[in-house]
């Protein structure tokens, strides 16, 4: 999809984006990963033909997006998180009549094509509706149909779920992952780790407009250094439970501790490298540490693998410019 991507702003030459390459298989959700101003928004805005590269090449489905950015556009679609996009005035129906005329569908096609998208995205029975009266869970259903007007092969979703509220943000996940189910491509950014966890095929994270690490939750955690981790609880009495612990345990893992009502949460982050294997050898070194300090094991601990978002707080310091 992008290859050699840079792009620069403004006099000095700001690189925004520097050497990024990508793909999106059809079927597959690849997530974009970063903080605030490593590049995402910069780089799908790119690929939506919104933003020219200064240099590298996009293709959609084999259109040269660059030197073909009206074709290109006519195979994808795009949602960007937190924008109106829509006429409030305008029913549904005549909203997505009118894009379905920016994007050329013929006359024959155009209304059939917004029925479809209507159905799909659970529209229908409030098509004559104003989107100026809908829900922020509507207007982003709406969002999406929109975008799946003439059944693109790709689609770029930026931050589809901010602002949503939490009942209404799984009813949006749930859709894309019908979309990619059906073969559609999605290019997926989002600064919630759970979403990206529960939806992404390959994780790209970026840094200072670069990738720094691609591929699944585990490779993500292995890059950060982090194999898996055990939580558990203690209670008020065992203050210093994380200095104890971690003059037990050593430089294979790292223990932090946190308040929590009145007892203590405790979690350890074991090395990726650590020697101990499997969960039962990290549970059983972890009983006798407990032990020397005094205090039985928890009924309360687990240990598993690490989570996306516990690998990319140990990432953020390697992220930032």
């Amino acid at each position: 999809m992008t290859s050699g991507l840079l792009r620069t702003f403004g006099k000095d030459g700001f690189v925004a984006v520097d050497d990024l390459s990508l793909s999106v298989d059809p079927g597959q959700v690849h997530a974009l990963l970063g903080p605030n101003g490593a590049g995402k928004t910069t780089t799908v805005r790119m690929c939506a033909t919104l933003l020219a590269p200064t240099a590298g090449q996009i293709r959609v489905d084999g259109i040269d997006a660059v030197r073909r950015p009206e074709a290109a556009r006519a195979r994808l679609g795009l949602v960007l998180g937190g924008e109106l996009g829509v006429y409030p005035r305008a029913s549904a129906r005549d909203n997505l009549l009118f894009f379905a005329d920016l994007q050329g569908l013929d006359q024959r096609r155009r209304q059939q094509a917004v029925d479809t998208v209507l159905e799909r995205m659970g529209l229908a029975d409030v098509a004559t509706r104003k989107a100026g009266a809908f829900s922020r869970g509507m207007l982003q259903r709406l969002h999406l149909a929109r975008a799946l007007l003439g059944s693109p092969p790709l689609l770029l979703l930026d931050e589809p779920t901010t602002g949503l509220d939490p009942d209404v943000a799984p009813q949006v996940r749930d859709m894309i992952r019908e979309l990619a189910m059906d073969g559609t491509g999605v290019l997926l950014t989002s600064h919630s780790m759970p979403e990206v966890e529960e939806l992404a095929d390959t994780i790209s994270v970026i840094g200072a407009g670069r990738i720094v690490i691609r591929g699944t939750v585990s490779d993500v955690a292995a890059y950060a250094g982090i194999g898996m981790t055990s939580g558990f609880s203690l209670p008020a009495r065992h203050a210093d439970a994380a200095v104890r612990l971690q003059e037990c345990l050593g430089e294979g893992a790292v223990v932090v501790q946190r308040p929590v009502s009145s007892r203590w949460t405790v979690t350890v982050y074991w090395a990726a490298n650590d020697s101990h294997a499997d969960r039962q050898a990290r549970d059983t070194v972890l009983a006798t540490a407990l032990a020397e300090i005094g205090t039985e094991t928890p009924v309360d601990l687990v240990t598993r693998p690490a989570s996306l978002e516990e690998a990319y707080l140990a990432l953020a310091d390697r992220l930032r410019r």
